[in-house]
């Protein structure tokens, strides 16, 4: 929309209350006040997920809460069982992806597991873990020859997995987190 008016910095609200702004020739119609602040949560809620996203995704080491955002993200159905010593979380999603996360008495997720025909997010399922994760991979990475599973166990934290084209399976836990009397077997 052009204005005929040429000066600079000049402002008046439109028959619909919306503030018009003209600078140099052109008159601009200004974005509600309201917009602007959604816009800015907006930012703001998604710097703080790139900051710590075991907070705001589902993840491994997240509170029991987090598995739904989980569900939520793959689009996959839960199935939920019972242990003595734990809580199952099972997700199936469309893509033939199961993915399992192992919730402690004290609600935390305290290991993940996967099989299916393609790997899932890992970043969603490692969450807070997952740079230490690509770190450690990309070392073995560089040192090994040849193909074969990932085998990463440091000190705080466990991660195994392979599979080949359409077949793919893993586990990642964190051995402080894991309840007395559960063996790492168990997480399948």
């Amino acid at each position: 929309m052009k204005c005929r008016q040429e000066f600079a910095g000049i402002s008046g609200k439109t028959s619909g209350g919306q503030l018009l702004r003209v600078y140099r020739g052109q008159a601009k119609m200004a974005a509600p006040r309201s917009l602007a602040i959604w816009a800015t949560l907006t930012i703001g809620l998604a710097f703080a997920a790139l900051i710590n996203p075991s907070r705001v995704l589902g993840a491994l080491g997240a509170d029991v809460t987090s598995v739904e955002a989980d569900r939520a993200k793959m689009e996959a159905s839960l199935r939920t069982t019972s242990k003595q010593l734990y809580t199952i979380h099972e997700m199936q999603a469309a893509n033939n992806v199961v993915v399992r996360e192992f919730v402690s008495p004290a609600g935390k997720v305290f290991g993940v597991a996967w099989q299916g025909a393609s790997r899932p997010d890992m970043k969603q399922l490692l969450g807070g873990y997952f740079d230490q994760f690509t770190k450690a991979a990309q070392e073995q990475k560089a040192r090994r020859v040849g193909r074969g599973p990932l085998v990463i166990q440091q000190p705080g934290f466990v991660v195994e997995m392979g599979g080949h084209s359409r077949s793919f399976s893993g586990r990642a836990y964190v051995p402080q987190m894991v309840p007395a009397g559960v063996k790492a077997e168990e997480l399948r």
